[in-house]
């Protein structure tokens, strides 16, 4: 019996030191992007954990102004740390679902500019369109057009509204009403050429397939980092732009 005893124990032993060697190996050689417990850095590729850690950064309606503030402060130093210069926005409440807390203003640094400039809009969101730029939108302009994105227009973040502007109460609140959504247009590159999404999602506009072929390609990458990605193929109130939100929702149309 005591033989059984001590056997018992020596196994469990064993398997603690393989589990812990394991991890060991696993911190040291897997892709840090992999690994949730490791920080988040908008200078590694998308990995498995990566959604994981901006929603890390994510602010919910009722948390405390403590939580606003250690999430935000975090969120702020993982952009400044990846290069890109970015400061608090004030808070903002104009009633009802149409609040802001825990924003931030892009205002430049190692990230594609957004025209017009000086959006409000939640950190997480920010970060999301880091790694968009970084992983999506650069990779994706340089191999159809040989020339870097130098600006994202877009129609803005914030709009104190339901979804599509609607009046009837039934409907849910947009994550513009949050700063939560921004609206890309159209992406202007380094050769003076600007590709937008009104005149270019078909491939009958002036920059043929390959301006689709740019706007398609940075829909689908722009789902494996945003959580919301709605186009004109979703229907036509998006027509004319995409609309990239972190909502806790999945769709991708």
């Amino acid at each position: 019996m005591k033989r059984d005893f001590a056997d018992f124990w020596n196994l469990m032993w064993e398997l603690a030191l393989g589990v812990c060697a394991a991890f060991a190996l696993m911190n040291a050689f897997a892709p840090p992007q992999d690994l949730p417990w490791k920080p988040l850095d908008l200078n590694h590729p998308l990995g498995q954990a990566t959604e994981a850690k901006v929603a890390d950064f994510e602010v919910p309606f009722a948390a405390s102004p403590e939580e606003v503030r250690g999430a935000t402060d975090a969120c702020i130093q993982t952009l400044r740390d990846a290069g890109v210069e970015v400061r608090p926005a004030g808070d903002r409440d104009d009633g009802g679902f149409c609040q802001v807390r825990g924003a931030v203003t892009i205002t430049g640094g190692a990230v594609t500019p957004l025209k017009p400039g000086g959006l409000t809009m939640q950190c997480p969101l920010a970060v999301r369109y880091v790694i968009w730029d970084r992983q999506v939108l650069q990779p994706a302009a340089e191999a159809i057009y040989g020339s870097r994105a130098v600006a994202v227009n877009n129609y803005g973040t914030y709009s104190c509204r339901r979804i599509y502007g609607s009046t009837e109460v039934s409907d849910r609140p947009s994550e513009h009403a949050r700063a939560n959504a921004l609206d890309v247009a159209s992406v202007t590159l380094a050769d003076g050429r600007t590709v937008s999404v009104l005149n270019d999602w078909d491939g009958q506009g002036p920059n043929g397939t390959e301006g689709s072929g740019l706007l398609r390609r940075i829909r689908e990458g722009a789902c494996r980092v945003f959580s919301t990605v709605l186009s004109p193929d979703y229907n036509d109130a998006h027509k004319d732009h995409l609309h990239l939100d972190g909502a806790p929702r999945g769709l991708c149309a």
